[in-house]
């Protein structure tokens, strides 16, 4: 299920307490630069924030025959994407959290 089906749902039930959103993860992404490893199918995405942090996804299939760039960039991006909702999730938690504590 991508982040867009999620959020989907999410707004079918709902559920608009302060939450992150697909948009937001994207708007806090400045870059992304890949590399492929020679002689691997290793695919590693970093994507670079606003505030100048980075994030890494990796990808990698078994059999050198497997390999497609395109395909292995989609899901290292996935990954670093994945880092950035955990990342922004904290902040967000945080700051909900300092409003509560105050």
């Amino acid at each position: 299920m991508t982040d867009n089906e999620i959020e989907e749902i999410i707004q079918e039930k709902g559920l608009n307490k302060p939450r992150l959103t697909p948009e937001m993860i994207a708007d806090v992404i400045v870059s992304e630069q890949y590399y492929v490893f020679e002689n691997t199918s290793l695919t590693i995405c970093c994507l670079t924030l606003k505030n100048g942090f980075a994030v890494t996804g990796e990808s990698s299939c078994v059999h050198p025959e497997n390999f497609d760039a395109e395909l292995g960039r989609k899901i290292s991006k996935s990954n670093a994407t994945d880092k950035i909702w955990m990342l922004e999730s904290y902040l967000l938690k945080e700051k909900l959290h300092e409003t509560i504590s105050v």
